[in-house]
């Protein structure tokens, strides 16, 4: 719609029913659907200064618990109004007909319609636009109709492909529906349109649709808070990353032909690391540090004594392995930090060596650095090594 015609339409939002059947305890208006009261679903699409510029609430008699929500939904571009309905749905229309002031166009709607889309006014405005006087949105029948008498016996059986289940908002001739609503007296109409019909007017349906329904029972509530979760947008889980810490600790070797492995590099002449596999301590705290990232046991876990495939395994083998199962398991390797502390081997000269293999074993970047403990423990001593690493997971893109 134009925003010239947006400036002559006026929306009346009836809110003033009671909750009775909802039994909410409170006016229906104010009952929660997913969180938010009725009247701010309602309203979220109704004060929208493209289709109106005025929106008049008609509240609960005597009830000024709506005012918050009202207040809540005032919006650049779009007067918002609140007055007190009748006793009748027709006195609460008459009560906000009287606040519109000069709008050529009126929309009238229902407040437990709450999940009325932009479009549904739209067709109606539409329609109007097109030359109707009068025009309200329906859905075809489903069920077959039965016409009863007093006595509940059926006295006839209507076309349903002829009927229509009537919804809000109903669009008018602001002119049109006030002659009508004065002609009716104090007839307790529940139906506008009916009015325009009982005063010589044709009402042209539009398009209908299924979420406006008319909320009544507490079964409906159920049925909007489902509707509502289907139609919501996925919010796009942070991508987060995984970061695991792992230890190793291996004693030095009483083997004189146990050669020594150490961050996936064989150093000639030095005392070799006892173990079930080669003892490299800082290529099984990279294991480690990459199970515990990914959630998916440990060194034990996958590597363990009752594995006899692995006993000898050397580092570089149970490492580019350990690489094998976090990818598997739904990871990326972002980099992996390793420390080593010992009296020795002498590491300095071949720190940048020790990097290269490394990364290219997990393919992506691996840094490792020494340090002694001062004389300290049993690495101070001369006892073994250990070895700490920390390593960076990223959830792989499905």
């Amino acid at each position: 719609m134009t925003q010239n015609h947006a400036e002559r339409t006026a929306i009346i939002v009836v809110a003033a029913g009671s909750g009775t059947r909802l039994g909410a305890g409170v006016p229906k208006a104010l009952a929660k659907v997913a969180g938010e009261s009725i009247l701010a679903h309602a309203l979220r699409v109704a004060v929208d200064p493209e289709l109106a510029s005025r929106v008049v609430v008609v509240t609960p008699p005597g009830d000024g618990r709506l005012d918050a929500s009202i207040e809540a939904a005032r919006r650049e571009g779009v007067e918002v109004l609140a007055v007190e309905g009748g006793q009748t749905r027709q006195e609460s229309v008459a009560a906000g007909l009287a606040q519109i002031g000069q709008a050529r166009r009126v929309l009238v709607h229902d407040a437990a319609r709450a999940l009325t889309s932009k479009a549904q006014y739209q067709r109606v405005q539409s329609a109007l636009s097109n030359g109707a006087v009068a025009a309200v949105p329906g859905l075809a029948v489903v069920d077959t109709l039965k016409q009863v008498d007093r006595q509940e016996r059926v006295t006839s059986t209507p076309d349903r492909s002829r009927l229509r289940a009537v919804q809000t908002p109903q669009g008018f001739d602001a002119a049109l529906l006030r002659r009508a609503h004065a002609a009716a007296g104090d007839s307790g109409a529940t139906d506008d349109a009916a009015l325009m019909e009982r005063n010589g007017s044709i009402v042209q349906v539009v398009e209908g649709e299924e979420q406006a329904l008319k909320i009544t029972h507490p079964a409906d509530i159920a049925w909007a808070e489902r509707w509502l979760q289907e139609q919501a947008v996925p919010v796009p889980r942070a991508v987060l990353p995984r970061v695991g810490l792992g230890i190793d600790v291996h004693a030095f070797s009483d083997d004189p032909a146990q050669e020594l492995w150490l961050a996936g590099l064989h150093f000639p002449g030095e005392r070799g690391l006892s173990g079930h596999s080669d003892g490299d301590a800082v290529a099984h705290a990279a294991c480690d540090a990459l199970f515990s990232a990914a959630g998916v046991g440990d060194l034990g876990t996958h590597f363990g004594t009752d594995r006899p495939e692995y006993a000898g395994a050397s580092g570089a083998t149970l490492l580019g392995a350990a690489c094998q199962v976090v990818r598997q398991a739904g990871f990326e390797i972002g980099n992996i930090s390793i420390q080593f502390v010992g009296n020795r081997p002498k590491f300095a000269g071949r720190r940048e060596e020790a990097d290269r293999v490394l990364s290219a074993v997990v393919g992506a970047p691996v840094s490792v650095i020494a340090t002694t403990s001062d004389g300290l423990g049993f690495e101070g001593a001369g006892q073994g090594i250990s070895a700490r690493a920390v390593a960076l997971l990223v959830p792989a893109e499905r």
